[in-house]
């Protein structure tokens, strides 16, 4: 591959390894939490066996619901569960070994942004949304209790995180996976500095060239990429050939649009007409932001086989019965909340020529608008796998 100059090419993150005897970030994140789940206060090995058979079966009901057809609980209401279950853990920032040149961040409207290929990804790295991201991964795990959905082997080689965030998911995976030597990707280096020896993490941008060879990965994984990626057909082509033969591609993306089992969200909540506009302002950008409909088909035009896509409800609020979904909904509500003006912000001053104050000033009704507890609404989660034909 062609030599590349230090301000614009790939750089490793210098990262220090955890050895055996030291807590890594993901049980750190585990162990300070109150519990290992956020239904029960006390974790799961410490439950009496009838109480571990209990939660067994809720997340299993939460599973099965989420791809289906949640309950409803008819006496949800916003103080029905305590903040105090879904404590996150910010995970720090990066090495300084990294170039200067990548380490600096660009600000605008008061929010912090990557500076390493400017203005790529439209939304900010500060420490508020790392925070809000280490938010979507609890929720994650929480909906879908794994990691990922692959049929990986049990002792996988190589894994490529796509648009790694704060590297949470790559050092639960390099800790699941000894194994495994796991590489996450981001366009910012806000990733922590103590990891486990098998992961590493790379300031660079996923729609260049890749820098590992062809035919060097067991496994790419992608996860809320959707608002970023502008050309999905190059990126499967790249993904495609840089894996294995018999090797697995997997992305996990939400669609953000909200629907409703039981029609309770009139199309002009305010909650809809949000996400309509995010749409448009990054389509005014070159995103496409519904693509995530459209990437089972995109993975088998690239030549993926044995494609799947399996669907998850992520509820926004407390309304389900389910004490996992609940929580969940809990945690998606929050996430959503927290997101509004960073989501927004980027968006609507550069798609639509918003000013900030504008966007401001709309943002307070769309708060309030979330917490209507007789709008039973979810955004789908779309798990889609494909592998390398052999």
């Amino acid at each position: 591959m062609a030599g590349v100059s230090p301000n614009d090419s790939a750089i490793s993150v210098a990262t220090s390894s955890l050895d055996k005897t030291t807590t890594s970030p993901a049980e750190h994140a585990r162990t300070k939490s109150k519990s290992n789940s956020p239904t029960f206060p006390i974790p799961y090995s410490q439950l009496s066996l009838e109480e571990q058979a209990a939660q067994d079966a809720e997340n299993e009901a939460a599973v099965q619901q989420a791809q289906d057809e949640i309950d409803i609980d008819s006496g949800a209401d916003a103080q029905s569960v305590s903040d105090a279950g879904y404590e996150t853990d910010s995970l720090g920032s990066a090495s300084t070994s990294i170039s200067s040149s990548v380490r600096d961040f660009t600000f605008e409207n008061g929010r912090r942004y990557h500076r390493f290929r400017e203005g790529q990804y439209n939304f900010p790295n500060d420490d508020s949304e790392q925070e809000r991201e280490d938010m979507k991964h609890a929720m994650m795990v929480n909906l879908c209790q794994q990691l990922h959905f692959a049929p990986l082997k049990e002792n996988p080689g190589n894994i490529l995180d796509m648009g790694t965030g704060t590297g949470i998911w790559a050092i639960e995976m390099g800790d699941l996976y000894p194994s495994a030597n796991v590489l996450g990707v981001d366009l910012s280096p806000i990733q922590p500095e103590w990891v486990p020896p098998n992961v590493q993490f790379m300031v660079d941008d996923v729609e260049s060239p890749w820098l590992k060879p062809t035919n060097y990965y067991d496994y790419v994984h992608g996860r809320h990429t959707v608002m970023a990626i502008k050309n999905w057909p190059q990126l499967m082509s790249r993904a495609l050939e840089h894996l294995k033969p018999g090797g697995w591609f997997e992305l996990q993306e939400i669609h953000h649009y909200p629907q409703c089992h039981d029609g309770s969200m009139p199309q002009d909540h305010l909650v809809a007409q949000y996400w309509g506009l995010v749409t448009q302002a990054l389509g005014n950008l070159g995103v496409n932001f519904n693509a995530t409909l459209f990437l089972s088909d995109m993975m088998r035009d690239a030549g993926f086989t044995n494609v799947t896509t399996r669907v998850f409800h992520v509820p926004i609020g407390v309304w389900p019965k389910n004490k996992i979904l609940k929580t969940v909904g809990l945690y998606w509500r929050t996430i959503l909340i927290d997101g509004l003006q960073p989501i927004a912000l980027g968006p609507f001053t550069r798609g639509l020529g918003w000013s900030k104050e504008q966007v401001e000033v709309f943002l307070v009704e769309v708060r309030k608008a979330y917490m209507d507890n007789w709008v039973h609404s979810h955004m789908p989660l779309h798990i889609m796998c494909g592998q390398k034909p052999m």
